[in-house]
């Protein structure tokens, strides 16, 4: 599980609070507050926030348009090793220009702001060298999918779907920059492994229709807004066939041809970040990047086999509850394989997590006193990648309210989906996971925006991997089976750590990393290789929830212990919560400055 992002802006972009610094230019409505600052200096430093909001939304309007800006709807983004290289120039520029505002006349809260933004410009400057941007697809997202972006977007006036229009007209054009970046990867060995790219041709291939309308690009014609009169439905209609079957079929056509002649045997063999060059610091700057801890990953092996020893004590205590007397094992192959574990069709599927998301709504105020007010939907993942993708992700709001939160489920093979997993996965992933603290960051006008819309993996991810174990309070774990649920998601993200450190650094194989998944969480063997592809495929972005949620747990406890009767779970979430996704070393701080004022009777 996992928060979705476009791929092309997760290797460069710097991270989601930066680009959303200045967003005040979406309406007016969401102002940054820095009213404890001093002059000149915090002005400037909000200044620059906000021409880099511009700057950021200009050069990515696939994610400016998915955020609701739709001032660049007719374009896509401009991949082109040139632009790349200017991009990179850009943010060494603007790391100039942070330096020339005196941070020591800045108020303490300004200064987080200073050094979480020169951070993150810092990490992105520094991954440019790497190049990881020469892989700009994988087998879950990528251009082969980018007409999802059409669910995302507001269609109501004629200009809406002139823009989608101008974007099918232009997207030859960002499909041969692709293209140019795919091939210069070729050439430099910054590529993935055969194994997870052999599945993006019958991706490309769904993209290749004989007919317009069955093209999923043209389906927001389908269903026209009612302020368009018919006259202009049928000219829009009769556009888009003609842009689909002209411009984006053939240039599908066009690079399946490219995929399958040149790039697919040009992979790798084998799996690993080791093969490419620099691999090995690549990955600790991974490592690095997505825990906000100095951990090494031989640290985080050693951890993640701790967890999984300490996890599976527990399943097997949970097992014994339950009355089943074979091995774990079997108890497995059990929870795998009984019929009454899961759902015939994906109808039943999609109804049984909506009742969830309703059951568990109710509970949220027996552990929270601060709740979101944005709304979120469950919706069926776009059957074109359901094959490829994991079990759900969550689609974050648009930050100018017109699109909810989306708990994103897998419906693809029904039989798959084991029901004793269905409410620790909504936990994660809707509330009180990444829906409520995304929408609660939102909202929280007091901060800048940067701050509420921000995103550290550690954080985001360890919170909902964190978030599944407050069923427990809540009452949702009402038998075994359920609790069980939540130990194998546990054990999920420890066997994580042991995977995805021993693929990248120890030079694991494919099957031995799928053998111990399935030794270890009765999962099913599609989720697992699909889980096992998707570590391969995204270097150390997996060991981020584990780290996160350790570390979370490490502050309650220590709160619960140095406060004793005065500890409130419900006070100690909203701290955790209440300044949007941070390190995890500033969160550690202001955990502990609360303890300490609480102690002070503060």
């Amino acid at each position: 599980m996992c928060v979705r992002y476009w791929l092309r802006v997760l290797p460069i972009m710097l991270s989601l609070g930066v680009m959303l610094a200045g967003l005040t230019r979406l309406g007016g409505s969401m102002s940054n507050s820095h009213d404890d600052a001093t002059g000149d200096a915090a002005q400037n430093l909000h200044s620059l926030f906000g021409r880099e909001w511009d700057y950021e939304m200009q050069r990515e309007p696939v994610w400016a348009s998915s955020l609701g800006d739709r001032r660049w709807n007719d374009r896509w983004p401009d991949v082109s090793l040139q632009a790349l290289q200017k991009d990179h120039e850009h943010r060494i520029a603007v790391l100039d220009m942070l330096k020339a505002i005196d941070r020591s006349r800045l108020s303490a809260r300004e200064q987080l702001n200073y050094d979480i933004f020169k951070q993150q410009y810092e990490s992105a400057v520094e991954g440019y060298d790497f190049h990881w941007f020469l892989i700009p697809l994988n087998q879950r997202e990528g251009i082969q999918t980018s007409d999802t972006l059409g669910d995302e977007l507001r269609f109501e006036t004629l200009k809406d779907y002139q823009d989608w229009i101008a974007r099918l007209r232009a997207f030859p054009a960002y499909l041969d920059e692709t293209i140019a970046l795919m091939t210069q990867g070729i050439r430099e060995r910054m590529m993935l492994p055969r194994v997870v790219m052999q599945r993006l041709p019958a991706q490309i291939g769904k993209q290749i229709v004989a007919d317009p309308e069955a093209s999923p690009y043209f389906s927001p014609f389908k269903h026209f807004a009612p302020a368009i009169g018919e006259a202009d439905r049928a000219r829009l209609a009769q556009d888009a066939k003609e842009a689909v079957a002209s411009d984006v079929v053939p240039a599908f056509k066009r690079f399946q041809r490219f995929f399958t002649e040149q790039y697919l045997p040009a992979s790798f063999d084998e799996v690993g970040i080791w093969q490419n060059p620099r691999g090995a610091e690549l990955y600790a700057y991974f490592t690095h990047r997505y825990t906000t801890t100095n951990l090494t990953p031989d640290e985080i092996h050693a951890l993640g086999l701790k967890e999984v020893a300490r996890v599976r004590a527990e399943m097997d205590q949970v097992m014994r509850q339950t009355g089943f007397q074979g091995s774990r094992a079997e108890f497995f192959k059990f929870l795998r394989t009984d019929p009454r574990f899961h759902y015939n069709t994906p109808d039943e599927l999609l109804t049984a997590y909506r009742a969830n998301a309703k059951r568990i709504d109710p509970n949220l105020t027996k552990v929270f006193r601060l709740l979101p007010r944005m709304p979120y939907g469950v919706e069926p993942i776009p059957a074109t990648i359901a094959p490829d993708t994991t079990a759900a992700y969550y689609r974050l709001p648009a930050a100018d309210g017109s699109r909810p939160g989306t708990f994103m489920v897998n419906l693809y093979k029904p039989e798959t989906r084991f029901t004793w997993e269905m409410m620790a996965l909504s936990m994660h992933e809707a509330v009180p996971g990444h829906h409520l603290q995304f929408a609660l960051a939102m909202e929280q006008e007091e901060l800048p925006n940067f701050r509420r819309y921000g995103n550290y993996d550690a954080f985001t991810e360890g919170w909902a991997l964190y978030a599944e174990s407050l069923g427990e309070e809540m009452g949702l774990y009402d038998d075994p089976y359920s609790k069980f649920g939540e130990l194998t998601y546990d054990m999920w993200r420890a066997v994580r750590l042991v995977i995805d450190t021993g693929i990248h650094t120890q030079r694991w194989d494919r099957q031995k990393a799928i053998d111990y998944f399935m030794d270890n969480a009765p999962r099913g063997e599609l989720d697992i290789t699909n889980e096992v592809d998707r570590y391969i495929a995204w270097p150390g972005q997996a060991l981020a929830y584990k780290i996160g949620q350790l570390k979370i747990r490490e502050l309650r406890e220590r709160a619960r212990l140095e406060l004793g009767p005065r500890f409130d779970l419900r006070e100690f979430h909203e701290v955790v919560l209440r300044n949007g996704a941070l390190p995890l070393g500033v969160l550690e701080k202001l955990v502990d400055d609360w303890i300490r004022e609480k102690k002070e009777g503060r």
